[in-house]
């Protein structure tokens, strides 16, 4: 995964134009970049985040921001007070043990 200015991307290859696209991810705008080379690509990737920034200036917008690291989860109340009791008995926030099994959980996929 390519990371620029704490943006992420999403990236797919045409077999047949023998191109990568990609997209940055996290925005509501579009915002897409091509290459043919994994340095093109990467290149190509910088340069539209900073096109973008520069297209939010001009407009006096403020550029969307990558993701905090914050969202909001509902859950089933016995489902929470579970997960608070499983991360209490390791001694644990609930938050920080969520994150962890979470991160787990990425790290196999």
């Amino acid at each position: 995964m390519m990371n620029y200015k704490g943006y992420g991307c999403s990236i797919r290859f045409d077999d047949e134009a023998d191109i990568f696209h990609g997209e940055v991810t996290g925005l509501r705008d579009v915002v897409t970049f091509q290459g043919r080379t994994v340095d093109e690509l990467k290149a190509a990737f910088r340069e539209s985040v900073d096109d973008y920034h520069d297209f939010c200036a001009s407009r006096g917008e403020a550029p969307d921001k990558p993701y905090s690291g914050r969202f909001l989860l509902r859950v089933d109340p016995s489902l929470h007070r579970r997960l608070a009791e499983l991360s209490a008995d390791e001694g644990e926030s609930l938050n920080n043990w969520i994150a962890s099994r979470l991160g787990e959980l990425t790290e196999t996929t």
